[in-house]
């Protein structure tokens, strides 16, 4: 079935996310009072609620999307390239032209969104983000009332568990067995946060996160055991 996906109807994407607001003291009392009932099973009493929020930026009610990377293959003749573009700055910004580009060109029905835990994390975050901000939901991310194999995304995660539904493999780990170049070679996730507040190097998550869109684009090609992209075939094209 992965043979028979066209590559270059695949959108290839990856988001950074971090906390609502550089500090626990920003949030509003009912927030905090929410924020302690929400990760009291998480911390258990290893952190306070205070200390626990440096993790915020993986839920959507108490985080928020800092970049969205993608990347897409284009092919002419015999030559093939991947394109990756990145969207930053104000988050209903970002988000704004990440919907437009999805309503623009990619939402015909062989079009798939493709990210690594994509579908526990970077697609239902995304949903949620826009609509927290009164945006639409492109039609891409739209899931109300369709069935699972109208669904149209990919998961390299779902795709490496074989149906192994208990068995989770970080991005990390599979680009390691699968012989691809790692994408954490300056930052991790659990870095960005401090990146983003603290130095204030937006450009540094930027290529964090670039990064990973291409190791998910190789898992895809290594899937199909086909040629991984050279570094002569990636470029940058303005958002």
């Amino acid at each position: 079935m992965l043979h028979k996906i066209k590559l270059e109807h695949i959108l290839f994407l990856d988001i950074e996310t971090v906390p609502e607001f550089e500090s626990y003291h920003r949030l509003s009392d009912d927030k905090k009072l929410l924020w302690e009932e929400k990760t009291l099973y998480q911390r258990k009493d290893e952190f306070t609620a205070e200390e626990f929020y440096d993790r915020a930026g993986i839920w959507a009610e108490f985080g928020k999307i800092v970049c969205i990377s993608v990347g897409f293959f284009h092919f002419k003749e015999q030559d093939r390239e991947f394109r990756i573009t990145t969207f930053s700055g104000a988050e209903k910004d970002l988000l704004k032209a990440f919907s437009a580009l999805l309503d623009e060109h990619f939402f015909r029905p062989q079009h798939l969104l493709c990210a690594h835990n994509g579908k526990e994390f970077d697609f239902p975050f995304i949903a949620r983000r826009l609509l927290i901000n009164d945006l639409k939901l492109p039609a891409k991310l739209n899931l109300f009332g369709k069935k699972p194999w109208e669904v149209p995304h990919l998961d390299t995660l779902e795709l490496w568990k074989f149906g192994d539904y208990k068995h989770y493999t970080s991005l990390r780990l599979l680009t390691n067995v699968l012989g691809i170049p790692s994408p954490k070679d300056d930052i991790s996730g659990s870095d960005v946060r401090n990146v983003f507040y603290e130095e204030k190097n937006t450009d540094r998550i930027i290529k964090y996160c670039e990064k990973d869109v291409v190791a998910i684009a190789q898992v895809i090609l290594k899937l199909r055991q086909e040629k991984l992209l050279a570094a002569e075939e990636i470029s940058s094209v303005s958002s």
